[in-house]
């Protein structure tokens, strides 16, 4: 194996491998059959800005942005490979209406947020539950894969048919 391959490598893990160990949770890809049941349990149309808490690597992201061309996407990662990788992405395939920021949801205004997505771990939906309870406007959905918001009753909850039964739980803030 050439070095500067090996370097390029261990330059990449140590990234992920910071971020993790800052965060607390590993940039994780939603799979394709999760993705879709996510797309699945939300209505055809959505009026107003849609928020992807932790992006990752954009695949879920881009879906929304296909799919509500006409609602602004904004996806937050704060792991730099992750987030390089979908902006790539998006250069790629194109969607006007997504941007991936670099920055730290928790200190992004989700006031205006018709739609928030996410894939993270329970201590740090824990963490989130206040920020979304305090800033989410009354109608705004939530859409969680694998992991629910306890105390919070979804309005739909979805099983993939996937090797972990994966559960997508759909909530509206009253």
């Amino acid at each position: 194996m050439d070095l500067a391959v090996l370097g390029a490598a261990l330059v990449a893990m140590a990234l992920i491998f910071i971020s993790t160990l800052a965060t607390g949770a590993s940039p994780m890809p939603t799979s394709s059959v999760v993705r879709e049941t996510m797309l699945a349990a939300l209505p055809t149309e959505i009026d107003g800005p849609i928020y992807e808490l932790g992006a990752g690597w954009g695949g879920l992201a881009l879906a929304l942005a296909g799919r509500y061309p006409a609602s602004p996407v904004r996806a937050f990662e704060v792991s730099i490979l992750p987030w390089a990788f979908s902006r790539a992405r998006l250069w790629v395939q194109g969607r006007p209406n997504l941007s991936f920021q670099l920055k730290n949801f928790h200190r992004a205004d989700l006031s205006q947020a018709a739609l928030v997505v996410c894939f993270l771990t329970p201590p740090i939906m824990e963490k989130l539950k206040p920020k979304l309870e305090a800033e989410l406007q009354a109608g705004a959905l939530v859409v969680s894969n694998t992991f629910a918001f306890r105390g919070w009753r979804p309005i739909d909850t979805r099983t993939v048919p996937d090797v972990h039964a994966t559960n997508v739980y759909l909530y509206r803030v009253d």
